[in-house]
C-alpha cells in the first residue's frame, strides 16, 4: 500500500498550483502600452494583416493625442504610450524589407500625413512592439497600427 500511497503523493504534488499562470500574466501586462485614446480613424480598424514574428500577432489601430505639429520624438513617443520602455525609430525600408506590410504603410499614410514613421518599443531582450504611425494634424492626433512581436 505504501506505493500507493507515494502515487497519490506524488499526483498531488505535480497538481498543485505553482503561480506560474499568475506570473505569466503579469508578464504580459507589463508589455502594455497605450495605443487609443481618442477616435480610430475607419481605415485602420479594418486592416486584418499580422506582424510575422515567434508570436504572429494582429495589428492594432493606434490613436493617440498629439497636438504638436511635428511628429514626437522617442521620448516624446515613450510619454504618449505611457510607458518607460526604450524607444528607437526605424526607417519603413528597415522596418519591411521584403515589401510584406505595404498595406500597413499604405493606410498609415493615407490617415496621417502621408509619411509612415515606424516606433520600436522594446520590452526586454526578445520582445517589442512595433508603432508604424503618422501625424493627423487636423484631427490633434498620431495615428496608425502597432503590433506586438517576439525576436528571440
Amino acid at each position: 500500500m505504501s506505493s500507493d500511497e507515494a502515487y497519490s503523493s506524488f499526483l498531488d504534488q505535480a497538481n498543485q498550483d505553482t503561480g506560474a499562470s499568475a506570473k505569466s500574466s503579469l508578464k504580459s501586462q507589463s508589455a502594455s502600452t497605450k495605443a487609443v485614446d481618442t477616435d480610430v480613424p475607419a481605415p485602420l480598424a479594418k486592416v486584418e494583416q499580422y506582424y510575422t514574428s515567434e508570436a504572429d500577432e494582429p495589428f492594432e489601430p493606434v490613436s493617440l493625442k498629439w497636438n504638436g505639429e511635428h511628429m514626437p520624438s522617442e521620448r516624446e513617443f515613450q510619454s504618449l504610450i505611457g510607458h518607460e520602455a526604450e524607444v528607437s525609430t526605424l526607417g519603413t525600408e528597415e522596418f519591411d524589407p521584403k515589401s510584406q506590410y505595404k498595406e500597413v504603410l499604405e493606410v498609415v499614410e493615407k490617415v496621417g500625413d502621408g509619411r509612415a514613421r515606424v516606433f520600436r518599443v522594446h520590452h526586454g531582450k526578445t520582445r517589442a512592439e512595433y508603432y508604424v504611425v503618422g501625424l493627423d494634424q487636423k484631427g490633434g492626433r498620431v495615428v496608425g497600427l502597432k503590433a506586438k512581436a517576439v525576436e528571440s
